[in-house]
This record gives structure tokens, sequence and C-alpha cells, in this order.
């Protein structure tokens, strides 16, 4: 089998990611993207149609928040984190602790 540098992300992921790369700061959408692939060393590349209906859907969720701005000349809209979302990251971030735990008790035994 080849070896991917590239890995799909599991159904619920995208969520999860954009608000713990929102925790940190304000971001708009390509700098997301970009933070996540740097995060992960390249694993998750987030095309833009599937980024921004996610972003779009975490802001109608209030999970987010968006803001448009000038930057460089170009507006942009920077997302930001709302404080329900970070309640929602807190509690998603225990359940995916949960399962990494799970799967690897699985993954362990032989």
């Amino acid at each position: 089998m080849a070896k991917r540098d590239k890995t799909d992300l599991l159904r619920g992921t995208l969520d999860l990611l954009i608000l713990k790369t929102l925790q940190l700061e304000p971001l708009h959408g390509v700098a997301i993207a970009d933070r996540i692939k740097q995060v992960t060393g390249g694993t998750f590349q987030v095309q833009a149609g599937s980024l921004f209906p996610a972003l779009h859907r975490l802001e109608a969720d209030d999970l987010i928040a968006g803001e448009w701005a000038l930057t460089d000349g170009r507006r942009t809209k920077s997302y930001s984190l709302t404080t329900g979302g970070k309640r929602h990251l807190a509690a998603e971030t225990k359940q995916w602790e949960r399962v990494v735990a799970a799967m690897t008790q699985v993954l362990k035994t032989t």
C-alpha cells in the first residue's frame, strides 16, 4: 500500500479542528486552513469547498462570530470563538479524548 501524506477527515472532525484553531486568535478562512495544515504537518488539508460551508454552519449555530475587515486592501471575514463555541469545544474535546482512549485500548488488544 502506498504511503499517503494526506488523510481524509473523519466525520465531525472539521468543526472541532476549526474551533480549536480559533481558540488562540480570530482568523480568516484561508488562515484557518493554513493553520490546520501547519499544525497537522500536512496530514489534514482542508479545501475551500469543505471549509466555508463549515464556517457558515458554525456561525449559524452561534459557535463562531464573523467580522468583516480590510486585510491588505481586500475585504476578509475573520472568525472568532463565541462563549457557546468555547463550551462546545470543551465538550467535544472530552468526547474525542474518550473515543481516542477506547480506540487505543482496542488497537492494543492482541
